[in-house]
């Protein structure tokens, strides 16, 4: 395998800096080859920034540049266009979360990498998350018991830089394929399945307190899980102030563990009934170095992502099915 990974940033968006800052962080291997955006200025401004050459679009980039991989950050309605792009010319594809919009998208997606043969993930960077995993290693150890149920909840401002301005592409349903159940649910999703396993039914209310996003912009809802065990999802994107509040609470049947929005991880136990810390402070940014870092390891050792692009198909499928429950007012199965 070569000894470096030439890469492409596709999308000079917010995400971008955060990919670049996971790569600066722990994946040393990986060099900037180019930067992709239509436009231009902001191509240029973290060309500045990384060294890569400048391109105006994907299919420039793939005819003219010199890079093995692409990451690619866009609106998720690109996502299968850029996705078969990528794989066509045979390179390795980072595509940030949800693969796409639809089921039948992401079936596209699957059918091409694998004809392809090359490296293919989906940036669910909550894979990675510091508290996450150490949370999955002390469920692993029985440190609360068996799980007996779980709270993950984010209630969070709009960002400019993700939300700003009336063309966001976030505000718009045909380019988000909905709104916070779809976009920023993954990320509190992904963890739940990692502690507790699939998914089977959801049921769910959506609000739009948020009136300038076309999708919901408040989840309340309930999961159930193939083991029985039933956790809650609470999402809120509000321009109201809004207090602290614990990002997840694990309860088992010999204690819990919370996270909060300072990356502490507190372990509640029959020998620490009033907390104890577990770990060092981490937080949610440090998840990107271990995301670039994996991607990194797969492409130059063919060591195995930590979790392979299918199971971002969970978190998809639970939006959807989340949103079919907003309109039947039932539960609803999550599918396979």
């Amino acid at each position: 395998m070569p000894g470096r990974l030439k890469l492409a940033l596709v999308g000079c968006g917010a995400i971008s800096k955060m990919h670049v800052m996971g790569i600066r962080a722990a994946a040393k291997r990986t060099e900037i080859a180019a930067v992709v955006d239509v436009d231009r200025d902001r191509a240029k401004l973290l060309a500045g920034e990384t060294g890569g050459a400048v391109f105006g679009s994907l299919d420039e980039a793939l005819a003219r540049g010199d890079f093995d991989a692409v990451d690619l950050m866009l609106p998720h309605q690109l996502h299968e266009s850029a996705a078969l792009a990528a794989f066509a010319k045979g390179k390795h594809v980072l595509l940030e979360k949800p693969m796409a919009p639809t089921p039948d998208a992401c079936a596209r997606i699957l059918a091409a990498a694998r004809a392809a043969g090359t490296v293919f993930m989906v940036g669910e960077n909550a894979q990675y998350w510091p508290e996450v995993v150490r949370a999955q290693e002390l469920l692993a150890r029985g440190a609360i018991g068996d799980v007996v149920t779980a709270r993950a909840c984010i209630f969070f401002p709009p960002l400019a830089a993700y939300y700003g301005g009336e063309q966001a592409w976030r505000l718009r349903r045909d380019a988000a394929g909905g709104g916070v159940a779809i976009d920023t649910g993954s990320h509190w999703l992904r963890p739940l399945q990692m502690w507790i396993g699939e998914l089977d039914e959801v049921v769910a209310a959506f609000g739009r307190p948020f009136a300038r996003m076309e999708g919901e912009s408040l989840v309340r809802a309930l999961l159930r899980f193939r083991s029985g065990r039933v956790a809650s999802f609470d999402a809120l994107l509000s321009e109201a102030p809004l207090a602290p509040e614990l990002l997840f609470r694990i309860t088992g049947s010999a204690g819990e563990i919370t996270i909060d929005g300072l990356g502490r991880s507190v372990l509640y136990d029959a020998e620490h009934r009033k907390g104890t810390p577990v770990g060092e402070p981490g937080g949610y940014m440090q998840s990107y170095a271990g995301e670039m870092a994996d991607f990194e390891a797969a492409v130059l050792d063919g060591k195995p992502l930590a979790a392979g692009p299918e199971a971002s198909l969970g978190e998809l499928r639970a939006a959807l099915a989340m949103a079919r429950s907003v309109e039947t007012g039932r539960w609803e199965k999550v599918g396979s």
